[in-house]
């Protein structure tokens, strides 16, 4: 037979339901809930879970379930009262039981204020009954930065200047709502479907990667403006900046990218490491020479590797064989590489990947001595 800690697990599931019958102004009351098997084979058991359940109904407590009893004959024990219906007879009586009344009274202000300034909402909000709970207390903020955005698509400011009445941070601590609730109600192109990311999904200004870049050929420096040997762009200018048909220097660490000689008709670029991902999408860099300088590690081989997939074309120096053994005094131990297949390596960058990674050792590009590397930047030179 079932306890009342039971029929207060199933009141609780029950309430998602509930609250969608609300919104869609179906009845769902009065609430039957099963009784469950009656124990006939033990008296004692039988007399206690009846009176268990009793002393919990609306009788006793004052609200909640209430219980019909029907007489019946067993053989064994005679004539007995027991449960035929457990029901919650009306919404009162259901809400104080799962002491959601507040809640509930809360969640019905807050639908109706959303219902009247966004009816764009309704599909959304007959789906997602808990959000809208989830969410009590901020839908006043909710609804003015849907409305801001319904009358501004992609208004192209950063989040925190965005000229709405909400805290400055509130955009960003409430973006997976924000996010739910602005694709539901603007149109197809005031979205960036193809994006994740809050900003770029809306319209927004958002905090862009730069590019690090030097002019190894003092004649680029003064064909394009760049009046100091080191300079920061950020990434869409540098996607609109055009520099094609040059020769690129992709170092991996800082360091080397600041200490690279002078090279006719190049261009050095710090790649951060894994960084070089922002590369991706600058077109015009397709019709440049990419050469690729990393440290001599599993790591090193990865980037390499990445950076090729962009830049097929790709092709790098100090990463090989003759420079690893040339310096390999000063190889030191690495980082585990779980990667075991690099599909954009040549055979031979591939079998030293492989070798570096399982001795689990990185020979680091700032140990290559000055003129081995002016030597091999020579040879590119040539080509």
């Amino acid at each position: 037979m079932i306890t009342p800690d039971e029929i207060r697990k199933k009141a609780d599931r029950l309430y998602t339901p509930f609250l969608q019958s609300l919104l869609l102004e179906e009845p769902f009351f009065p609430l039957d809930l099963p009784c469950g098997k009656i124990p006939y084979d033990d008296y004692q058991e039988l007399k206690e879970a009846v009176q268990q359940i009793l002393k919990g109904s609306k009788e006793h407590a004052g609200c909640g379930y209430q219980v019909e009893l029907i007489q019946r004959n067993n053989r064994k024990y005679g004539m007995q009262s027991l449960p035929s219906r457990i029901v919650f007879e009306t919404e009162t009586d259901y809400l104080k039981f799962i002491k959601k009344e507040q809640e509930v009274a809360d969640f019905q202000y807050a639908v109706a204020r959303i219902r009247k300034e966004l009816p764009e909402l309704k599909i959304w909000l007959n789906q997602n009954p808990q959000k809208v709970i989830k969410n009590l207390g901020k839908w006043e903020n909710l609804l003015r930065v849907c409305l801001y955005f319904q009358n501004n698509p992609k208004p192209h400011l950063y989040l925190r200047e965005l000229p709405i009445n909400v805290h400055t941070k509130f955009i960003e601590k409430n973006q997976g709502i924000l996010n739910e609730l602005l694709s539901a109600i603007l149109p197809d192109d005031a979205i960036n479907k193809e994006e994740n990311d809050f900003e770029k999904r809306f319209g927004l200004r958002y905090a862009e990667p730069s590019v690090t870049i030097r002019a190894l050929d003092k004649n680029l420096q003064v064909k394009y403006g760049i009046s100091t040997s080191e300079m920061s762009i950020l990434i869409s200018d540098f996607k609109s900046r055009s520099l094609q048909g040059y020769r690129f220097i992709i170092t991996e660490n800082l360091m080397n990218f600041r200490t690279l000689p002078d090279l006719s008709n190049s261009f050095a670029l710090w790649g951060k490491g894994f960084n070089v991902a922002i590369l991706k999408d600058v077109e015009w860099l397709r019709h440049c020479q990419i050469i690729y300088w990393g440290d001599l590690d599993a790591q090193g081989f990865q980037i390499l590797s990445q950076l090729r997939s962009y830049f097929y074309e790709t092709i790098s120096v100090m990463m090989d064989r003759e420079t690893f053994d040339t310096f390999q005094e000063f190889a030191v131990p690495g980082t585990v590489c779980k990667v075991a297949n690099l599909s954009y390596l040549t055979p031979e960058e591939y079998d030293l990947f492989v070798d570096l990674s399982n001795q689990t050792i990185r020979l680091e590009q700032e140990k290559i001595r000055k003129d081995f590397v002016i030597g091999r930047l020579n040879n590119l030179s040539d080509r």
